[in-house]
């Protein structure tokens, strides 16, 4: 029998969480008068390090094709410096830039790139998204994780209509906090959107670019953190202490996760522990029509989402309260028992007469009988059942397919392509100092609210703000289903919300769906 177990956010939604150099012309244009010294020794925690005489900075000049048009940019790879009131500096936050060099207006778009967490760098996305370049696997679904892999340039990169800044948040990456400076000053909701939006303003200072129409793009944590940064952009006498006058022309969200309570460990009320389970169905169900556990329909997954979306909101809710409550008689709850069971694949017993169907113990039981497990993060992905280390994301079948891949592909693009050279290690996710040890207290906001609340006071401050939602139907940690109701709960104005699903995971643009997302990228910036 399942039981409901709802997993703290913080862990649930993590993160969040590339190949032949001779397919794109490169050329150095400037580096360093002197290679740097190693900044800290390696290691696992992100100590302060020593100041050097100036920041590092590589400069690269390319060419490839996105969209099906020649774009030439130039690459900047480098140290940006966060200081204190005294002009100090406090942090170095490391950053690539893509700026298109055969297109000069000052019109054009910026967007700045993060992913989540807390504690991931901004690779995933850089790598398998919308970045000039991008990893090669080896299939679209349960790669093999050993090298080699491959390197390529990405025609689905938005470099095209956008410059891009994709953004490692102090303490992931190689972004570190500086010598005097505690770490902790950096780990929070609060504290982490205060220097990322430091960041940006000294960037589109440094840029010339503060007429430019601007973006910012996070996925997982990232939708938290791209919820909360517009707040600390404009800034106030209350949350900030200054004003720096920043707006936004769009938001764009991927594996959303806005819930605080989630988010910070905390359980939800019984009424609401229902809903979440009710808005987990059609995932389950897309997922085990994708396995052929159920009949796929020719109209794709696309109808098996919406269909048990709908039965989710319109008969397993009402249920699942109704259980709660004590007042399911015995023949409607033989009926959903029913509707489950065809719905999923999965014998009534398998379920039970709560009703629960835990999204983690569905993993396990799905494909049992064949011996395999199927992913959280991205449900089409599998493993053996037996031997299971059971690490939420070193044994996710979709983390660990895919996380070797994308690190070596980055690591050779970034030495090879951008000649990058540093002595201290990249921290693609740091969870130790970072997500444990994150500080989820916030400043004049009422705990437990809502992330997409942060939204909506941004929505309100500046009416032509709009927000783009991108969900994949086999994520089992962020769901599409979620990410809706937090944003209608929230009382966006619809008509500036945009919502777009791909038949992919928690990374939405794996497996086939990277030239729809960019599209859709593309059009909502081009609006």
């Amino acid at each position: 029998m399942m039981r409901f177990r709802l997993l703290a956010g913080a862990c649930a939604a993590v993160v969040a969480l590339a190949l032949n150099a001779c397919a794109q012309t490169g050329s150095t244009v400037s580096e360093p008068s002197e290679a740097p010294a190693p900044l800290a020794a390696e290691g696992p925690a992100p100590e302060p390090v020593a100041i050097e005489p100036a920041p590092y900075r590589s400069v690269t000049e390319h060419s490839f094709t996105a969209n099906g048009e020649t774009v030439s940019y130039t690459a900047i790879a480098g140290d940006t410096w966060l200081r204190d009131m005294n002009g100090e500096p406090t942090a170095s936050v490391f950053s690539f830039t893509y700026l298109r060099t055969d297109v000069q207006d000052a019109r054009r778009p910026v967007v700045f790139v993060f992913n989540g967490g807390p504690g991931s760098a901004s690779l995933w996305i850089h790598m398998g998204a919308i970045g000039p370049r991008r990893v090669v696997l080896d299939a679209d679904v349960n790669p093999s994780n050993v090298p080699p892999f491959g390197l390529e340039d990405n025609p689905n990169s938005i470099l095209d209509v956008a410059d891009l800044v994709f953004i490692d948040p102090v303490g992931t990456g190689f972004s570190v906090p500086l010598k005097g400076t505690d770490p902790k000053t950096f780990w929070g909701v609060d504290e982490d959107a205060e220097s990322i939006a430091q960041f940006i303003e000294l960037w589109l200072s440094e840029h010339g670019r503060w007429n430019s129409p601007k973006y910012i793009l996070g996925e997982s944590y990232g939708s938290i953190r791209a919820a909360v940064l517009p707040r600390a952009l404009m800034g106030s006498p209350i949350y900030t202490g200054l004003m720096r006058g920043i707006t936004l022309d769009g938001i764009v969200l991927l594996g959303t996760t806005l819930d605080a309570r989630q988010a910070g460990g905390a359980d939800l009320p019984a009424g609401e522990l229902a809903a979440k389970q009710a808005r987990s169905l059609p995932g389950i169900a897309a997922t085990s029509a994708f396995h052929g556990l159920v009949n796929m329909p020719a109209e794709g997954v696309t109808a098996v989402y919406k269909a048990a979306e709908a039965y989710a909101r319109e008969s397993y809710e009402p249920a699942l309260r109704q259980h709660l409550a004590g007042t399911l008689t015995p023949q409607a709850r033989a009926q959903v028992l029913q509707d489950l069971s065809r719905m999923t694949g999965l014998a009534e017993s398998e379920i039970g007469d709560d009703l629960y169907i835990d999204e983690r113990s569905y993993a396990k039981a799905a494909l049992r009988g064949r011996g395999l497990e199927v992913g959280m993060y991205d449900s089409r992905y599998t493993l053996p059942l037996a031997n299971s280390g059971g690490d939420p994301v070193a044994d996710d079948p979709a983390m660990t397919r895919y996380v070797p891949g994308f690190i070596a592909s980055f690591q050779q693009m970034i030495r090879d392509d951008l000649n990058v050279r540093l002595g201290r290690p990249y921290a693609s996710i740091r969870w130790r100092e970072l997500l444990f040890g994150w500080n989820w207290k916030r400043k004049g906001v009422a705990e437990g609210q809502s992330y997409a609340t942060d939204l909506a006071w941004a929505m309100r401050r500046n009416p032509d703000l709009r927000v783009m939602v991108a969900s994949g139907y086999y994520d089992l940690v962020t769901t599409p289903a979620d990410a809706r109701a937090s944003i209608a709960a929230a009382g966006l104005p619809q008509d500036r919300v945009t919502f777009t699903d791909y038949a992919s995971g928690h990374m939405l643009y794996l497996g086939g769906t990277s030239e729809a997302f960019s599209s859709d990228l593309r059009d909502f910036l081009e609006k």
